[in-house]
């Protein structure tokens, strides 16, 4: 689900050499990250007696049952009691007979409805199988709010996937009740048709739909103020663009500020923060590097990244969150990030003043760090692709 092949399993061997990384010129004259040197971090189970089949994902549904619901890949969602002891998991939901999972494809992503409470609404993201085409699916399920009914399926959206790597997967409801939707640019290397630049296709996009409403035979409306509504050739669901493989996008529940972390193609791995219908560059630019061209590329109009890094921390990053909860008070406000393969953890503060970026190495993860996941209390996890486990951050 990360690079041009499947990587799963594959772990580069990068020591814990620096307690600040300056990747890039965005670290020059940056305020100094807020971290305590004096902190340990280490990674332990957060559920010591539960195990997952190749977990993607992990959200609570907001509505004050302090629940944690686990996406696995094949196309199961798991619920459970957030408590260190639990033992005792359901299914939420079943639909892997209609997923398309492996690598890259699968269950990808799920949201629920900000009204979850009453309405018993929930949204997936995944890909099928149609006569033979490899598709995204974005749908809405219905709940009892103790199990949703897999016959209630109604699909929103989908598009085609023209090779079966890079299909981004994340969905989130901002504060502003809508949803948005996180594409891959379809895959391959490189981009070979160009999708992220191109406004007439959804791919290697943030997507920005009304789920509230139906409009021109959609089973969703645009927003009125999507920023390429009324731009001729352009599909008006597009937020933002010029995305390679976003794994995965979060918003700071104290801000709604939307983290994207993109997964680089060769060279760098990238942090940006979403603008509405900014272009983060890709095929263009891998992170702060020129891409296609490899040299005196045009960034005229292009958005920066907040941070990128290169291959010798890692090699697939997979995107945190900001943290908000009560447990870990000395990363407070820090966007807390990982990478795949290496297995680092990072904690990295952003200046919107001075534009300026500070990155602190916290610990290495044992395994595939596939996401992360945030409960009702802020409180953050990581999930283990490898080991099936579901994990938190403790210092000492």
């Amino acid at each position: 689900m990360k690079k041009n092949s499947v990587i799963t399993g594959v772990m580069v061997s990068i020591g814990l050499v620096v307690a600040a990384i300056s990747c890039n010129n965005k670290t020059e004259d940056a305020d100094p990250i807020d971290v305590d040197s004096a902190i340990v971090w280490t990674v332990t189970d957060a559920f010591p007696a539960l195990t997952f089949g190749s977990p993607v994902g992990l959200t609570s549904a907001g509505d004050g049952s302090n629940r944690l619901f686990l996406v696995e890949q094949r196309g199961l969602v798991k619920v459970f009691n957030n408590t260190a002891n639990v033992s005792q998991v359901t299914t939420f939901l079943d639909i892997t007979g209609r997923v398309s999972s492996g690598g890259e494809t699968g269950l990808l992503g799920i949201a629920f409805h900000p009204n979850f409470s009453t309405n018993g609404q929930l949204f997936v993201n995944y890909t099928r199988q149609q006569n033979g085409q490899l598709q995204t699916v974005i749908s809405r399920f219905q709940s009892d709010k103790t199990v949703a009914n897999a016959t209630s399926e109604e699909i929103l959206l989908t598009f085609n996937q023209p090779y079966s790597n890079h299909n981004g997967g994340a969905l989130l409801f901002g504060k502003d009740g809508f949803l948005y939707i996180a594409t891959g640019d379809g895959g391959s290397g490189g981009d070979p048709q160009n999708n992220a630049q191109n406004l007439g296709v959804l791919l290697g996009k943030i997507l920005r739909i009304d789920v509230n409403s139906k409009e021109n035979g959609l089973n969703y409306a645009i927003p009125a103020d999507n920023p390429f509504k009324t731009t001729a050739n352009a599909r008006p669901e597009i937020y933002a663009y010029g995305l390679r493989n976003p794994w995965r996008v979060t918003a700071d529940r104290e801000t709604d500020r939307f983290w994207i972390a993109d997964v680089g193609q060769n060279t760098r791995e990238e942090i940006d923060i979403l603008e509405r219908g900014g272009n983060y560059g890709w095929r263009i630019t891998e992170g702060d590097e020129c891409y296609n061209p490899g040299s005196n590329c045009n960034r005229t109009g292009l958005m920066e990244p907040v941070f990128d890094y290169g291959t010798t921390e890692g090699k697939s990053i997979t995107g945190g969150y900001v943290y908000r909860g009560a447990k870990l008070p000395s990363l407070k406000g820090q966007y807390i990030y990982g990478d795949y393969v290496s297995g680092n953890i990072w904690a990295l503060q952003y200046n919107e003043t001075s534009k300026q970026a500070s990155n602190k190495l916290l610990t290495q993860l044992t395994g595939s760090l596939s996401s992360f996941g945030q409960d009702e209390a802020g409180e953050l996890y990581l999930l283990n692709y490898q080991t099936g486990k579901i994990q938190q951050l403790t210092g000492r």
